[in-house]
């Protein structure tokens, strides 16, 4: 008998030993319990909230209770996180990952981050342009990437400030 037979024969036998949860919408009054760390300050520990909005790899995405476990890789972008009341707290971070767990908890560790309101768009304007000039440049290939990468973030920091 096949693996595969072996195993669908034996799921029919025992069906409540393969139960599925069953997953549904998340109420208004359902909460989750957000972490969002860097690797020296706890922004959030283990508070209640009713919905975080990321910039994932994949695109961007809210996530809410009931949720589906999941870990998703973050962009350079704004984390915002709504609490009860409909208060919203923005922050802008560099990158880390998202780590949605079963029972309302998710994670978020990223490498740098800080709160939207306190960059300027002037001063990024201007550190955009120098990192563009640079990455233009007749240095090494190892600066013009690197200039590159910090270009990617000031990019998507002079987006965030402008669509506040």
């Amino acid at each position: 008998m096949s693996a595969l037979r072996l195993l669908s024969s034996a799921a029919k036998r025992a069906p409540s030993a393969l139960s599925l949860q069953k997953r549904g919408y998340a109420e208004v009054s359902d909460k989750i319990k957000l972490s969002l760390v860097l690797p020296h300050q706890a922004i959030f520990t283990s508070e209640d909230v009713v919905q975080v909005n990321i910039a994932a790899a994949s695109g961007d995405m809210g996530i809410l209770a009931n949720h589906v476990p999941s870990i998703e890789p973050l962009r350079p972008g704004v984390v915002e996180v709504i609490e009860s009341g409909n208060s919203s707290k923005k922050w802008f971070v560099s990158g880390g990952f998202a780590n949605v767990h079963p029972g309302n908890k998710l994670t978020i560790n990223v490498v740098e981050g800080a709160p939207l309101e306190s960059f300027s768009p002037e001063a990024v304007r201007t550190n955009l342009q120098e990192v563009l000039r640079v990455a233009a440049g007749n240095g090494s290939e190892e600066d013009k990437l690197e200039a590159r990468i910090e270009a990617d973030v000031y990019e998507a920091l002079q987006h965030a400030l402008s669509s506040k």
